[in-house]
């Protein structure tokens, strides 16, 4: 069985999710091979970059999924090993670079979780943006103590 390791990245901004249109028109969250000595944080980061043109940040790990198949083509098995990030947008206006091979969009939350297909991409989805969420929220309330403190 031939292994391969691949990063991808559950990217918000907002109440909105990064996804893709595969080469089998399904929408699905982006990922990439690893390149031989890469680490999977910065094959998440690198792949997203490339595809979309937008530069991204890690805040958590969101897990591994793990699919065997059977290629007609190699006429091997395969099994492909994904390590997932939740990761937040660092473009403000977040347009997705003109010229990708696939078509690519941040969609809402809500409207994503209909446009996926594969039960491992919803469960991430869902998952990440509760974790997503509770992040943004306690940065929101480090901020204003932050602020209180200053002013006291």
């Amino acid at each position: 069985m031939l292994m391969r390791n691949f990063a991808g990245g559950v990217v918000f901004s907002g109440d909105k999710v990064l996804l893709l249109k595969n080469e089998k028109d399904e929408w699905v969250l982006p990922r990439g091979i690893m390149h031989d000595g890469e680490l999977s944080s910065e094959a998440a980061v690198r792949k997203i970059r490339e595809e979309s043109g937008i530069a991204t940040e890690i805040v958590f790990t969101a897990g591994q999924t793990n699919y065997e198949f059977s290629s007609t083509t190699h006429k091997k098995p395969f099994c492909n090993k994904t390590t997932w990030y939740i990761m937040k947008s660092l473009n403000e206006e977040n347009k997705i670079k003109k010229g990708s091979s696939r078509f690519m969009d941040f969609v809402r939350v809500d409207e994503a979780m209909n446009l996926i297909n594969s039960g491992h991409d919803k469960s991430l989805v869902s998952l990440s943006y509760k974790k997503y969420r509770e992040f943004e929220k306690n940065k929101e309330e480090d901020k204003e103590q932050n602020i209180q403190y200053a002013l006291n």
